[in-house]
């Protein structure tokens, strides 16, 4: 790694002799050098300012493909998926969830239809998915978690064409998985599925989570087991 050379310096240098220590093309002058990562970058001395914080890392992407009340696709979801979410910082976790197969999956693509935000809606997909009847306690896990969302418009999108609409798309997402899904939950990990992944999110999701963020890691992040989940409703 290039030594870190004090802004005087640099400075100097370009008054002294201008482009020098540069990379052709930086109409930076030389103090503003290291005031960001895009100017350090563009004249290329990133490895002379030491100031400059590191690239934030990517956040680990998972996707869940899940039937709504499904009891593999209840516990994996209440009792990891969440409870990991609440645990770690947001940039660390990416969540996507596609409800699509048997069951009331529409009122989870309404609701997401609705609701836009994930930190808005996913609280009430917990809910929903703690509960016996998705239909019974849609309004009661409104009310606590999102009050500001329309139950109405909900049940209009599940009894109407968006309804079909969203599940159209999810099903077409489903089917395009590979390799195709042969079980629910079906988990993919930063775009991919092996039986690895899917056996090591089941068993410890933070462990998993908290192995393959690349930033900096929370205090939570120590040793984290949890027994295996049962295998997933296969068809």
């Amino acid at each position: 790694m290039a030594p870190a050379v004090p802004l005087a310096v640099l400075a100097l240098v370009a008054l002294v002799a201008p482009g020098l220590g540069a990379a052709p093309g930086c109409d930076h002058p030389a103090h503003r050098w290291c005031s960001s990562p895009d100017v350090a970058a563009a004249c290329q001395v990133q490895g002379r300012c030491p100031s400059l914080p590191s690239p934030a890392a990517a956040p680990v992407e998972l996707s869940l493909y899940y039937e709504s009340l499904c009891p593999a696709c209840r516990q994996f979801l209440v009792l990891k998926l969440f409870p990991t979410w609440l645990l770690l910082p947001e940039e660390m976790l990416s969540i996507t969830l596609v409800p699509y197969g048997d069951g009331p999956r529409s009122h989870g693509a309404c609701l997401m239809n609705e609701a836009k935000n994930f930190r808005t809606y996913f609280p009430v997909i917990f809910c929903l998915e703690s509960g016996t009847s998705v239909t019974k306690n849609l309004e009661a896990c409104l009310q606590i978690y999102a009050p500001e969302v329309d139950s109405g418009r909900i049940a209009a999108c599940v009894q109407g064409d968006t309804g079909v609409a969203l599940m159209h798309h999810n099903a077409q997402v489903t089917q395009a998985l590979d390799p195709p899904h042969q079980y629910v939950p079906w988990i993919t990990v930063n775009g991919k599925h092996t039986d690895e992944l899917q056996a090591q999110a089941e068993a410890s999701l933070l462990g998993l989570v908290c192995h393959l963020y690349q930033g900096e890691k929370p205090e939570v992040c120590g040793s984290s087991t949890a027994p295996k989940f049962p295998a997933g409703c296969r068809r």
